[in-house]
């Protein structure tokens, strides 16, 4: 099993000596835990895929420490930069074109020209100044899989295909980062995280549009199946089939929520950010109740109940 080790400074030291050696090091961000890898160090990136399971098709972000870094990797349009300085550091990625001669190695951008890149908040931060070069850290769970919001989540999925876990404590966004591209005039949403797409759109004065859900990948977390329980999903549930167990929201049940083998409510009092950090962490202890389906009830769309919701329709979606 890995060794989880605490957020002080000299553990943190521990943690980047780790990762300037090639190893991989799974590392909390306010979004969900990373399992981070030097970004230039294709060895380690290519444990990051070996690790998870994860498709090489499927690019990684990297973190940077500040701007500044940023800056040395990619190349910011006028409307990216301002968005950086505005959200930076928070759960937003932006999507830019890679600067030529960067040293990121080309598993992290899985052959594209563009490279994902957000600046966290926590300690991992830290981790990054450290080293001085960015880290490529997808969610800390087996591809496809439940996004860790803890250090133990991290431990019971990963502990023994990592060696180090630092453990911040639980998320405090619980989602993983929204993603943004920006080309030409317009603005893309790739994929909706713990920063509302309404509080983006507010700052830059026009709409954030949507790709269709048959695009090509550009950015992590477009795959169609994805965040999965073992358990099916059963969406938009208004009542409980016998033996399910129950992924409830708000002040309202669904009809026979009595049969739930189990019932655990996103958040009682309606809050999106209050069902934001709980998503992950309730999926995984009603999957682990054993029933073969987990009926959800309906989550409201605008804030950040768009992207609870676009988690629980890929969790939902058939899977190969």
């Amino acid at each position: 099993m890995a060794q989880i080790i605490s957020t002080e400074p000299s553990a943190l030291q521990i943690a980047a000596q780790h990762l300037k050696n090639g190893s991989l090091v799974a590392l909390p961000t306010e979004t969900v835990y990373g399992l981070a890898a030097d970004a230039g160090n294709g060895s380690a990136v290519a444990g990051i895929f070996s690790a998870k399971g994860r498709p090489h098709f499927n690019p990684l972000i990297a973190h940077m420490a500040s701007l500044e870094m940023a800056e040395r990797y990619v190349q910011f349009d006028t409307l990216s930069r301002k968005l950086a300085e505005k959200f930076w550091p928070g759960p937003l990625t932006l999507v830019l074109p890679l600067r030529e001669g960067a040293a990121i190695h080309p598993l992290v951008t899985a052959g594209l020209t563009t490279l994902a890149v957000r600046m966290p908040c926590g300690p991992v931060r830290e981790i990054i100044a450290m080293l001085d070069s960015p880290l490529a850290a997808p969610s800390a769970n087996s591809s496809g899989r439940i996004s860790a919001t803890s250090a133990q989540a991290v431990q019971d999925d990963l502990g023994d295909k990592v060696e180090l876990i630092v453990d911040g404590g639980a998320c405090v966004v619980g989602l993983e980062s929204t993603i943004v591209k920006i080309e030409g005039e317009k603005a893309y949403l790739l994929r909706p995280g713990g920063l509302a797409a309404e509080d983006i759109e507010a700052f830059i004065g026009q709409p954030l549009l949507r790709l269709d859900q048959r695009a090509a990948i550009q950015a992590p977390g477009m795959l169609a199946s994805h965040y999965a329980p073992n358990a099916a999903m059963r969406l938009n549930s208004e009542e409980v089939r016998e033996g399910e167990a129950l992924l409830a929201f708000g002040f309202d049940r669904a009809n026979h929520a009595e049969r739930a083998v189990m019932v655990l409510n996103l958040s009682p009092s309606g809050d999106l950010h209050e069902a934001a950090v709980h998503l992950f962490d309730y999926m995984k202890q009603l999957d682990a109740a054993g029933a073969a389906t987990i009926a959800v009830e309906p989550v409201p769309h605008h804030g950040l109940g768009e992207a609870i919701n676009d988690r629980l329709s890929r969790a939902a979606a058939p899977r190969s």
